[in-house]
């Protein structure tokens, strides 16, 4: 039986190019590739090696799981507080939110007051009257206390103000801040108790008067007054508490993780229908 070179095997298989053969060669080259490859899946070497290669690949996969098997945790908590994050924010909600914004304008009102330096200041010593037991008047230079006891004692009660509204608005964000605030109080409780100015047990102030009256009013204005001060402090963080209450509020301008409009915005019922 003669077969030349253009009755072999190959040439039935020379004109399919993905074997990589051409006219000149009659694929033979091609065919060469293919012969071998079949070999290899014949004798099981080929097996072998894909065995081999994806058996490494899980344990280098395994082995990258345990490696981030920490950062995976730490993964799944900032999930979960995004979510709450996005928690719809209720009408209710924007209503308690409302009110700390309110307390938190007057805190930050009351606070500035305090904090004025220059002819506007509480704390600028003025001619003062007084008259001793026998009814005798006398003229000296000093600070107003009454209009100090006034101003300190507005400010207690806008600070309070805050304290409740924030915890009842129950929101991350602004007990963040208003805890915050009351971390800086605390920093300064041993100032504060010389002035009469206690902290309660649930982080209000109380304030006594009769002991205010008759304290130091130069510790009270370093307390109080000017850049630096504890009562520019609390004006500072009163402002960032407002600004964490209109920022939560605002979410009801926004649409839900189902999206749909939010619930607490009046106007987002007309979007609604169309979801």
């Amino acid at each position: 039986m003669n077969i030349n070179t253009r009755q072999n095997y190959s040439y039935l298989f020379s004109s399919m190019n993905m074997f990589g053969g051409n006219s000149n060669s009659g694929g033979f080259s091609g065919m060469s590739g293919l012969l071998g490859d079949y070999a290899s899946l014949k004798n099981g070497s080929y097996g072998r090696l894909m065995k081999a290669y994806y058996t490494a690949d899980k344990t280098d996969s395994t082995s990258k799981s345990k490696k981030n098997n920490h950062s995976n945790v730490i993964d799944e908590l900032t999930r979960a507080n995004s979510n709450l994050t996005k928690k719809a924010v209720t009408k209710d909600d924007v209503k308690k939110l409302n009110k700390v914004e309110n307390a938190a304008d007057a805190l930050k009102t009351s606070a500035d007051a305090l904090i004025t330096t220059g002819s506007k200041s509480v704390f600028r010593e003025k001619d003062i009257t007084t008259k001793d037991e026998k009814g005798v008047e006398s003229t000296a230079r000093g600070y107003d206390t009454n209009a100090i006891y006034d101003a300190v004692n507005k400010f207690v009660t806008n600070y309070n103000s805050v304290i409740t509204t924030a915890k009842e608005a129950d929101n991350a964000n602004v007990n963040s801040r208003s805890t915050s605030m009351m971390n800086n109080t605390a920093a300064n409780e041993k100032s504060l108790n010389k002035i009469g100015i206690s902290i309660n047990k649930d982080g209000t102030l109380a304030l006594d008067k009769d002991a205010f009256m008759k304290s130091d009013m130069g510790s009270v204005k370093s307390l109080f007054n000017g850049n630096g001060s504890y009562g520019y402090r609390v004006s500072a963080q009163a402002s960032m508490i407002d600004y964490a209450a209109d920022r939560e509020a605002s979410r009801t301008n926004t649409y839900t993780v189902d999206g749909t409009y939010n619930a607490a915005f009046s106007r987002g019922n007309i979007y609604n229908s169309y979801f």
